[in-house]
């Protein structure tokens, strides 16, 4: 779960690498996720403009074991 209203930060983690974002592959999935975003937005349910990025999926990296299911192992 992430607030898609807070640019770069989620909680108490802050930059660029925090930020609300959707990837995708092909123009159907990008047309896709823009209309959800503007029903969602225009919505007002979260009192706040979305900032969430829509961008082109690019290659992606596993982030390290100890950030794999981060929740879970706090618990």
């Amino acid at each position: 779960m992430h607030d898609p209203t807070t640019l770069n930060r989620q909680g108490p983690d802050v930059g660029d690498q925090y930020r609300s974002a959707i990837f995708y592959h092909d123009d159907t999935q990008r047309i896709m996720a823009e209309q959800s975003l503007a029903v969602l937005d225009k919505s007002g349910i979260f009192g706040n403009p979305i900032v969430t990025l829509i961008e082109p999926a690019q290659h992606f990296w596993r982030a390290e074991e100890y950030h794999q299911q981060y929740l879970a192992k706090k618990a």
